[in-house]
Formats: C-alpha cells, sequence, structure tokens
C-alpha cells in the first residue's frame, strides 16, 4: 500500500533528468540565492518533499506543520535504524499480529516481486544518512551523478514552490516517463534495493504523507498501526490520481494480504498464545486503532476520507479475527478440552462481531466452512423460525398422556430425585453381563426373569427392566466393522458386527441368510416367500387391488418379521413397515434387520398390550408368525384388531390357509369362526405359485352395524371407559372397542393418499382445541411442518457437518407431531418417532400423516439391540426428562442404541446442553458444536470406538 507513496518521490528525483539543461542554467544564476535557501533548510528542517498535494491549509500552517514532522521523522527514522537488519516484513499489517508472526524480509521480497517501484538516489542518501551507510538503489550510479541528482532536486523543489500548478501537471508526466525507467533499473539490482526499502518507506511517508501518522505516534500507537493508516490514505490518493499506480498499489496490496492470511494461519497452528488472551489484545487494538485514526482524519481536513478508509481498517481486522476464531473452530474438540465453556461463548461472540463489523471481505473469510456459529446456516442453529417453541401451558389441558391413560405405569412408575453431583470424569465401566455386545437391559435381566412365576404367554420375552438404567457400557464385537451403507446393506452385512450363524444354519434353505466369507448375505426371502419377498409383494397386489402400496396403503405391521426382509423390499413400494419379532431362539433375528438399514424393534405378542395406539395401521402381515391367534378366545387377535385401521386388511400368509393336515385343518375352522364373530371380512383366500404358498386377506369393518347385529356376543365389546389408546404396561383384554361414529373422530375416514397426508393435518383436529405450541391444533401443526423444513434445510444439512448418505436408521427421541421426520421425507433414512409416555399423547397425528412410532419412558431402556442407530435427534427431552431421573443412565442407553460413528443432536435448555456436554465428554464422544443463544442451546456429537477396559461388578449390569 505504500508502493505509490515510493513511486511519488522516486519519481520527483529522478525526473529532473528531463529538463537538466534548463536547470543547470537555474543553478548558476541562483547559486547565491541557494546558498541563503539552504542555510534555511537547515535551520528550519524544512522538509525535502513536494507541496504540491497541500490544498486544504494554509502556509503558515504547513510551516508549523513541517517542523512537528521533521521531528517525528527523525524519530521514526532512529527506530527503523535499529531494526534495519530485521525489519518488518509488510507495511499494511492491521497491527493485531503478534510479533512472532511476522514474516522475515525474504518472504516479503517473494510477495513484492515485479512490483514495478525502485528507491531514487537522493532516498538512497537521506537513508543511509540516518543509518550509517546501508547501501541500497542503483548502483551503478557514481558518486558524481549522485551528488548532481541532488542539487537538481533541490532546484527542482524550489521552482514547484514558485509555480505550484503548473508542476502538478508537469509532475504527473514526469511520473509516467519514470515508471519505465524505475522498471527498468529495478531488474538490474532488486535484491539490494529492497533491503533498504522498509527504512526508506518510513522516513519518506512521514515527510511527505498528507494525513501523517505523527500524531498516533505521540498517542502511543505502534509502528505497525501507522504504516496501516498511512497507506490506506496513499491507497486512495493515488487512485484519484494516477490509475497505473493505483494498480500497482492493489497488486501489492493483495499480495500483502495473501502474506497475511498465511502468516495468521502459521501462528494459529503452532499455537503460540492463548485465544482469549489474543482475543482480548486484538479488541483493545482495534477500538484504539479507530479512535486515533477519526481523530487524525478529523486534523487535517479530511474526514470525507474517513468513511472508506474506516471499512478497509475493519475489513482487514474482522478477517483476521475470524481467520484466528474459523482455525479454531475447526478442531473442536481440542478446545472443549482446554474450556468446556468457551465454545458457546465463541459463538455469540464472533455472531456479533460478523453482524456489526463493516467491510464484506471479512465474512468471506468464513463462508461455507464448519459448524462454528449460527450465521453459517442462513437461520438460526437453535431454531428453523428464528424463535423458540415452547410448549403452552395451557395446551397441557388439552392433551392426555399416555402415562395418565395407562394406570399401570402410575403404579410401577416411581420419581426419581435429581442428582446434582458432578458427572464429567464419571469412570465407565463395561457391563459384566451374559448378553455380552448384544445387552439389551430390559429383555436380558435375569434377576427379574428367575422371579416370574410363569412363562406360559412369553412373559420371558417381555419388558422387565431395572429400577434404574445401568451405567455400564456395552462392549464391542470382536472385528467390529462400519456399517455397509444403504441399500447395500440390504442384501449384506460384515459378519463380525453379528457374529451369529444359527439363523443361518436352520433358515438358510428359505434363504433368510446365509454365510459369504466375511459377509452375511440375505437373498430376500423367507418361510412364505423363498423366491423373493417382491414377488411375494406383488402377488398380494394382485390378490387384492385395493391395498395400493404406497398409495392407500402407507403403514403396515409385520408380525413376527424374521430378518424383515419383507418391510425391506416394501421400501420399494413407498411403504413403511414397523417390524418386529422377541428376542427369542433365532438369535439376532431383529439385530440383522437393523444392521440391515430396515426399521425393527424387539417385541412379543404376549401378555401387555402392544406400545402403539389404537386404529393406526393401514396393514397387518402375519407370514408364518408362529403366533396361536385362535387360543384363549382370540386375545392375541383382538389385539391386532385394536391397532388395526377400520377398513384396513389383516393379512395371513400361513400353513392353516392352504395345507390340509388335520392341525392346520382345526386350525383353520377355529380362525374362520373368530373372524367371523369379530365381524372381519374375507377380502380373499389366494394361492401364490411361485411360492407355492397362500394367503387369506381379511378386512375390519368401518362401523359398529356388525357388532349390533351379532347373536352371540363373542368375543365382548369392551367397556365405555377402557381406553383402547392406553398401552404402556397395560394387559391384554378380550375384548373389542367399539368404532367411532362421530365424523369428526378418528378413524370414521380412511387418511389422504400418500404422500398428500404427509403435510395434511388430519380432519379429526379440532381448531377449538389448542396445539402443543399454542395455537389451535391444525395451525400449530401446519406451522410445526415449516418450523422443521427450514431448520432441516438451513441447519441440519448445512451447518452440523453431517454426511446423510452414510444415515439410514434415525429416531426422534421426543417426537411431537413428526415434524422432524416429516422433513427428511426425500432422503434415504427412516425415522423411528418416540413419543414419551408423559408427554402429550401425539402419537395418532404421527401414523395419520403416513410415518410411524412407539410409546416409551426414557427412564428406562429402549427395545433394540446395541449399535442399531445412526442418528439420535432430542428436542428438549433432557430437561424434562431429568425432572424424574438421572441423566447418566439415558446417556448411557444413548451410548448402547448409536452405532460408532453415529451422531447426536440435543437441543435444549443451555444449562442442560452443558449437563448432556460434559456425560459425552466422559464417554469420550465428540462434541463437535455448541451454541447458545437466549438461554436454549445446541449440540452436536459423534460417538467413537472407545470401551472402558474394566468390567463393572455383575450386580451393578
Amino acid at each position: 500500500m505504500a508502493l505509490g507513496l515510493r513511486s511519488r518521490s522516486n519519481k520527483r528525483s529522478l525526473s529532473s533528468n528531463s529538463y537538466a539543461s534548463t536547470v543547470t542554467i537555474m543553478v548558476f544564476i541562483s547559486v547565491c540565492v541557494l546558498a541563503v535557501w539552504m542555510l534555511n533548510y537547515s535551520n528550519s528542517g524544512v522538509p525535502q518533499t513536494s507541496t504540491s498535494a497541500r490544498t486544504a491549509t494554509t502556509a503558515s500552517a504547513d510551516d508549523a506543520q513541517a517542523q512537528v514532522i521533521k521531528k517525528n521523522t527523525n524519530s521514526d527514522d532512529d527506530k527503523n535504524n535499529n531494526i534495519n537488519e530485521t525489519p518488518k516484513a509488510f507495511e499494511d499489517n492491521p497491527g493485531d499480529l503478534p510479533d512472532d508472526a511476522i514474516k522475515s524480509d525474504d518472504q516479503l521480497n517473494n510477495s513484492t516481486k515485479g512490483s514495478g517501484s525502485s528507491t531514487s538516489s537522493s532516498d538512497q542518501d537521506q537513508s543511509s544518512t540516518g543509518d550509517g551507510g546501508g547501501g541500497g538503489g542503483d548502483n551503478k550510479q557514481d558518486t558524481s551523478e549522485v551528488l548532481k541528482d541532488q542539487k537538481e532536486k533541490e532546484i527542482s523543489q524550489t521552482q514547484l514552490a514558485e509555480d505550484q500548478s503548473g508542476s502538478v501537471v508537469e509532475h504527473n508526466q514526469q511520473q509516467a516517463d519514470h515508471n519505465e525507467q524505475g522498471t527498468q533499473k529495478d531488474s538490474d539490482d532488486q535484491s539490494d534495493h529492497k533491503k533498504q526499502k522498509g527504512a526508506d518507506d518510513q522516513s519518506e511517508k512521514n515527510g511527505d504523507q498528507f494525513i501523517t501518522s505523527d500524531d498516533q505516534t505521540n498517542n502511543s500507537q505502534s509502528n505497525s498501526q501507522e504504516h496501516q493508516d498511512t497507506n490506506n490514505n496513499d491507497k486512495n490518493n493515488n487512485s484519484e490520481r494516477d490509475k497505473k499506480s493505483d494498480n500497482a498499489d492493489q497488486q501489492q496490496n493483495a499480495a500483502s494480504s495473501e502474506q497475511q492470511q498465511r502468516q495468521e494461519q502459521e501462528f494459529l497452528s503452532n499455537g503460540k498464545q492463548g485465544n482469549s488472551s489474543q482475543e482480548s489484545q486484538n479488541d483493545q487494538q482495534q477500538q484504539q486503532q479507530q479512535q486515533n485514526w477519526e481523530y487524525n482524519a478529523s486534523k487535517s481536513g479530511q474526514l470525507q476520507y474517513s468513511d472508506e478508509t474506516s471499512n478497509a481498517v475493519a475489513s482487514l481486522q474482522v478477517q483476521s479475527k475470524e481467520s484466528t476464531d474459523q482455525n479454531f473452530s475447526q478442531t473442536p474438540s481440542d478446545q472443549n478440552k482446554k474450556n468446556p465453556e468457551k465454545t458457546q461463548q465463541h459463538s455469540d461472540s464472533d455472531q456479533k462481531k460478523k453482524d456489526g463489523g463493516s467491510g464484506g471481505g471479512g465474512n468471506a473469510t468464513n463462508q461455507g466452512k464448519g459448524p462454528a456459529t449460527e450465521s453459517n446456516s442462513g437461520d438460526s442453529l437453535l431454531s428453523g423460525d428464528n424463535t423458540v417453541r415452547k410448549e403452552s401451558k395451557e395446551s397441557k389441558k388439552s392433551w392426555s398422556t399416555q402415562a395418565a391413560q395407562s394406570e399401570n405405569e402410575k403404579e410401577r412408575r416411581k420419581d426419581e430425585s435429581d442428582s446434582q453431583d458432578g458427572i464429567y470424569g464419571y469412570t465407565w465401566q463395561l457391563c459384566n453381563v451374559t448378553a455380552g455386545p448384544d445387552y439389551i437391559p430390559c429383555l436380558d435381566n435375569e434377576k427379574a426373569l428367575k422371579k416370574l412365576r410363569s412363562t406360559k404367554h412369553f412373559e420371558h420375552r417381555e419388558r422387565h427392566c431395572l429400577p434404574e438404567g445401568p451405567t455400564c457400557l456395552v462392549p464391542l464385537p470382536e472385528g467390529y466393522k462400519k456399517s455397509i451403507a444403504w441399500p447395500k446393506s440390504r442384501d449384506k452385512i460384515w459378519y463380525h458386527n453379528v457374529p451369529h450363524t444359527l439363523l443361518a444354519e436352520v433358515k438358510g434353505h428359505q434363504n433368510w441368510v446365509k454365510v459369504s466369507g466375511e459377509f452375511l448375505t440375505f437373498p430376500g426371502g423367507g418361510t412364505q416367500f423363498i423366491h423373493g419377498a417382491l414377488v411375494y409383494i406383488d402377488f398380494l397386489q394382485n390378490a387384492v387391488p385395493n391395498i395400493a402400496w404406497g398409495k392407500h396403503t402407507r403403514v403396515i405391521l409385520d408380525v413376527g418379521c424374521g430378518v424383515a426382509s419383507f418391510g425391506g423390499y416394501l421400501f420399494d413400494r413407498d411403504v413403511l413397515t414397523m417390524s418386529f419379532a422377541p428376542k427369542d431362539e433365532h438369535e439376532a433375528q431383529v439385530q440383522f434387520a437393523l444392521e440391515r438399514g430396515i426399521p425393527a424393534i424387539s417385541a412379543v405378542m404376549g401378555s401387555q398390550r402392544l406400545p402403539f395406539p389404537s386404529r393406526v395401521f393401514d396393514v397387518v402381515h402375519c407370514a408364518r408368525c408362529r403366533v396361536p391367534w385362535h387360543r384363549e378366545g382370540g386375545t392375541l387377535l383382538l389385539e391386532l384388531n385394536r391397532v388395526l385401521r377400520p377398513g384396513g386388511y389383516f393379512v395371513w400368509s400361513a400353513t392353516p390357509v392352504y395345507r390340509k393336515e388335520q392341525e392346520d385343518i382345526e386350525i383353520w375352522k377355529e380362525m374362520s369362526a373368530l373372524t367371523a364373530s369379530m365381524c372381519w371380512e374375507v377380502v380373499a383366500i389366494k394361492n401364490d405359485k411361485v411360492n407355492l404358498v397362500a394367503a387369506a386377506v381379511y378386512r375390519k369393518p368401518t362401523s359398529n352395524q356388525c357388532y349390533d347385529q351379532r347373536k352371540q356376543k363373542q368375543p365382548p365389546m369392551c367397556k365405555n371407559d377402557d381406553d383402547p389408546n392406553a398401552a404402556w404396561y397395560v394387559p391384554l383384554q378380550g375384548c373389542m372397542h367399539r368404532l367411532p361414529t362421530d365424523k369428526s373422530e378418528r378413524g370414521t375416514k380412511w387418511p389422504e393418499k400418500w404422500p398428500s397426508r404427509l403435510q395434511t393435518p388430519p380432519y379429526w383436529l379440532n381448531s377449538s382445541q389448542m396445539g402443543i405450541y399454542g395455537k389451535p391444533a391444525p395451525q400449530d401443526f401446519s406451522t410445526d411442518y415449516e418450523h422443521w423444513k427450514r431448520a432441516i434445510s438451513n441447519t441440519y444439512m448445512k451447518s452440523l457437518g453431517i454426511n446423510w448418505s452414510n444415515v439410514r436408521n434415525c429416531m426422534d427421541m421426543r417426537a411431537v407431531y413428526g415434524g422432524f421426520a416429516a422433513a427428511l421425507k426425500d432422503l434415504k433414512v427412516w425415522v423411528m418417532n418416540v413419543v414419551n409416555v408423559d408427554s402429550p399423547d401425539t402419537l395418532p397425528i404421527i401414523y395419520e400423516r403416513g410415518l410411524f412410532g412407539i410409546y416409551h419412558d426414557w427412564c428406562e431402556s429402549f427395545s433394540t439391540y446395541p449399535r442399531t442407530y445412526d442418528l439420535l435427534h432430542a428436542d428438549h427431552l433432557f430437561s424434562k426428562l431429568k425432572k424424574r431421573c438421572k441423566l447418566a443412565p439415558v446417556l448411557a442407553e444413548v451410548d448402547r442404541i448409536v452405532r460408532p460413528g453415529g451422531k447426536f443432536i440435543v437441543r435444549d435448555e443451555s444449562s442442560t446442553i452443558g449437563e448432556v456436554e460434559n456425560l459425552l465428554k466422559s464417554l469420550h464422544w465428540e462434541v463437535s458444536l455448541t451454541v447458545s443463544k437466549n438461554q436454549e442451546g445446541m449440540l452436536s456429537a459423534q460417538k467413537g470406538n472407545w470401551r472402558p477396559t474394566t468390567y463393572a461388578d455383575r450386580d451393578s449390569s
């Protein structure tokens, strides 16, 4: 930026050669006058500079200011002489870098090579006088030429002082002539010239600067700040006078800026100073720079330039500051280890600087980088619509909870006090259990299983949870590898991830699963569809055209799913399948399904209701599911009737449908009588000629007419006060619930076709009912959907560093309307929506829009195998949950569910975010982002492969 200043000085000194003869005559005529002038010059200290640029001050003011300038020039020359051996690397230093971040002269010479500037012989004389003859400039000129040029320059300056206006025009022409001469001389001896350039520039700037930095020196401002302010003004003056000089300025400025950025990055990578101390120092320097700059500008009468120059300074300062923050934000885990609270503070302070900083160049440094601040996302990280959405207290009166609906849950649950103990640094141990890497706490509770009085109704396959969730960690299987991505995972998985071969031995001939080297492969078959699930799916479509996969039928329940190939291939028909099977002798069948990327849970048709609302599944499917539907008055089939939507289909593909063995014939008779008494209509009984099986398809009624006309009231109708939606630890009952008759009730109409049902508020949502967030329920539904679409698009896709191509199995740990899952519709993912038992019962809404989910209490373990989810999402879950149970067991459960390399996104109150962050760090998770705003926070973390090396006591697991 000082290039233009040097060019004018050099041009004035060397340009005298063009009119040497005229000057020689004037020398002899004016020798006496010259002697007097030289005497006055030595006494008064008038600087050897042209006054052609001074247009805003009087002559008397010039004389007074010249004396001050000369004194400060001498002072600055002394400083430059002292450091002449190691001058500063560049002049446009913004002043906020430490000394050890400045590069050497050699690096500067490389960056400014070819700039076209040269040092005049008069400058060399002036510089050598101050620093004791430190040679530089053009060595081809002899001593006589130097003296001659010096005298000619003095005469030229006298002449210019007498005729200012005429010399300005001539001076501009001489500058153009000198550009060519200076470039040629520079190429002859450029290296020697650049050694002296630093001192020459400083001396010339102090003598010829229109708005000088002398007052800044008097105000104890650093030398680097003088360079920056002076060079900014010179750049503006040169751009008005000469476009060629301006172009040269821009070239050197770009090179210096590039040098500066590299130096900042080197300094930050070396970590020579703490981030907090550097930040404080930078803030103080920036404030002082701005104050001194405005003072000097107003003093010199040039305030018209102050706005532009201040913007340039602010832009450079913001760029330097943001470069510092960006380098630290790229290694958040290291930064968090030093100061766990610093990440949140930096996010807020950086956002304020970006909002208030002038100059667009500063923000460009941070665009497109990692998830450091909210501004990167284009929307608030804390909220898709820039608002913090909180549940309305009044809305709670309009919504019942699953806990309230399930009386058994009220009796079983006990409130647990919130622990205030510090968790960070918690010593974790491995679970010492028989199940080892496949441990599911609520299904592998050996103590509870030993106390069971009966297993007749598969009680030993049901949930039996500990009073408090375990705080041990599940080990990894030996040889575990990163899961294969969908859709390849549907066909094969790593053997060592689920190292079980029994199912391949007993079901391999039915094309369930086979062992192929280091893989387990899945040909897509099953007991009833050996030749592939797609053939079987098309067979059912042809048997009952009204099923209309992916349009009329969207959400189905697959009972006794095996390895879930049926549900896995229904994705090709745009159908979402909730598959479940017990954890039984068919070892790891549900784990196989989840490892393949197919939704499934571990559950059983036993003595309790399934954890789903009533009237939500479009189709219920059973293919050789080994469930005795006909026994005990059809209690288990009546449970399917509860969850099946009015007008929905029950597909039963089993041997009693097509075999003629005595046992099969007896079962068929009993099933026929039972389904008839339940008013189920037989829609079709078709043979699958490819797989050599058959299926019977039944349809549930849509009105109570058949129920009322039955001669025998068996099975009986349930009592009016029996809530069909109560499903959390509620025992089964052998009865049927009456169907709704009011057109405004859920179940009187079939949902809209997919995908319209996804975004359309259910017809039975009443506008008079207040929604969860305080608006009328239909409007609340739509607002929530728009909120999550913006949040997913602007934040989750761009600012969290998630590679969504590696994400398949997702869980929303606190779904409300299912907006999070709905916003992910276009991705190749599926989302298990969890509605907590103490939250408003919105799970029917989730099913109505073509999604699925489950009831659960996060104070207990979830019914899934370890390492089965790629991403968990928790929106304001933990601040509510910690009022009932400790967070340590919950985070241990999160660690159990998530695969190594999986993601965890938390949105909650800032204080709760801190607790979760400490727990995750103690689990050796990498916390990649924490941000806080208005007492609300957000966290993103990734699970690693770390496991403890010691085992817990067997009694504590």
